[in-house]
């Protein structure tokens, strides 16, 4: 008698911000798509620039077997955490001194907490509204998970990475003065005319996360599928078996990208997971 051959689970990795959600919102369809996925077998996780303390209950609200954060530092598979990378404190130290002569706003984000300099929270949360309210519909719901948890900046900050909303001069001259072992990427809140980016641990990234993830879910490189839009998704996109640009996003992505899916408007998650079988 002939056997069916074994079903190939896959671990699929989700950025948030312009792949799964649209402005912080995530569209009925993706919630559907990742609870049938889960239900058949597969293992969803998110993969996201965000820390575990910027992902509302109504991101997470699907359910997911784990998630990559903080841009690949921070790991956590079926509520345990496996990696909590954070900023050295005489590098944190030097980049805070940095963005403070400056006088740039900025987020400290860790998996636990949010901090903002008290004398930018008010441009901040500026930005972040205006940001938000160019949904089509003129929500700004995804704006609170970052203005609503705020919290000044204390004295000996723990973090694993900083999104800069506004600076007089680009983000990566300010990341050239502190030092070769910080880096920097464009954030999903761009502005041409604000200097925006995200600092950043050189060398970590959501491909180092993925690759922990997955060897604690016992899955093969091979059976991975990332999907993702912005420049910190490179390195995951470049790993993954199938990497999955959706359309519009960072050129380099695109070129790196084995396939392409439509944005979260247009419910794009649901439909490739229906085209590569997972639902």
């Amino acid at each position: 008698m002939s056997q069916t051959p074994a079903k190939t689970i896959h671990a699929v990795f989700l950025d948030v911000d312009g792949t799964y959600a649209d402005y912080g919102v995530v569209p009925e369809a993706h919630t559907q798509a990742v609870r049938t996925a889960r239900a058949d077998g597969h293992k969803i996780l998110l993969c996201t620039g965000r820390p575990l303390s910027m992902l509302p209950a109504h991101i997470l609200e699907a359910g997911f077997d784990g998630l990559v954060a903080s841009a690949g530092a921070y790991v956590e598979v079926a509520g345990e955490v496996l990696m909590d990378r954070r900023f050295p404190d005489e590098m944190a130290a030097r980049t805070l001194a940095a963005l403070d002569a400056h006088d740039a706003v900025y987020v400290l984000e860790s998996p636990d907490s949010l901090h903002v300099p008290r004398a930018a929270e008010e441009r901040l949360r500026e930005i972040v509204e205006a940001h938000f309210n160019q949904r089509p519909d003129g929500r700004a719901a995804g704006s609170s998970a970052i203005v609503g948890s705020l919290s000044p900046v204390p004295a000996s900050p723990s973090f694993a990475k900083i999104s800069v909303f506004e600076a007089p001069l680009p983000v990566g001259s300010i990341a050239a003065e502190i030092g070769e072992d910080v880096a920097v990427v464009e954030n999903s809140i761009a502005d041409e005319g604000r200097h925006t980016g995200e600092l950043f641990r050189r060398g970590i990234s959501k491909a180092d996360g993925v690759a922990v993830a997955i060897e604690r879910l016992g899955i093969s490189q091979g059976d991975t599928i990332a999907f993702g839009d912005g420049e910190n998704d490179l390195e995951m996109i470049a790993y993954a078996g199938i990497g999955v640009a959706i359309e519009g996003s960072h050129p380099g992505l695109l070129a790196l990208a084995d396939r392409t899916a439509p944005p979260p408007s247009r419910d794009g998650i649901a439909s490739a997971f229906a085209e590569l079988g997972l639902i």
